[in-house]
This record gives C-alpha cells, structure tokens and sequence, in this order.
C-alpha cells in the first residue's frame, strides 16, 4: 500500500480545510498509461467507495481502489516546495524504463 510523509499529510490537511472540506480525503487514482508505466492522478473525496482501501497518516485519509492500491506498493505521497515548484508527487516504486521512441519519459 502507499505511504504518506508527515510533511503530505499536514499540507493537505491545511489545504482540505481551507477549502472548507476538513474531514475529506485524498483520492490517488489511475490516470492512464504509457510506454513508462501508469499515470496517477490525486483529487479530494468525502468518503470511500465500496472498493477502496484507506490508508491514514495524521488524521487525513486517503482513498485508493483496491486494483490501484495493488500498482502503488511501495510508493510514496509527498509534497515538495523547493521555491520554484510546489505540489503533492507520488515517488518510489521503480517505475520501468522507457522503450525506444517513447517521449512522454524524457
């Protein structure tokens, strides 16, 4: 299953309520794929579906379904600010190398 770090969970947490929506979760999804692997994609949920399984760091949750949890073992919810970039990054995993023409890697 994915893991969040302290720093993911507290910005999200700050940024869920500041949108009036404290109590909501994270949802990490499929977004697609390519030569490269699958695309996650993160959005906000009141609740769970009937298929997800939630993981909890710190009081937020986060929603994934039960195919997609199976693809993020491993990874990882963090978010970074280095001054240039600010946002939430999925890391880890060892995502598979990229074949011959493919640019959506580079």
């Amino acid at each position: 299953m994915i893991t969040i770090t302290d720093t993911a969970a507290e910005k999200a947490k700050q940024l869920l309520t500041a949108e009036g929506k404290a109590g909501w979760g994270l949802r990490v999804y499929t977004a697609g794929g390519g030569c490269c692997g699958p695309s996650y994609g993160m959005d906000i949920d009141e609740k769970p579906g009937d298929n997800d399984e939630v993981v909890e760091k710190n009081g937020l949750k986060v929603f994934v379904d039960k195919d997609t949890s199976k693809k993020l073992e491993g990874m990882n919810i963090d978010f970074i600010d280095d001054g240039g970039k600010q946002g939430f990054v999925i890391t880890g995993g060892g995502a598979p190398s990229c074949g011959p023409g493919c640019t959506s890697c580079e």
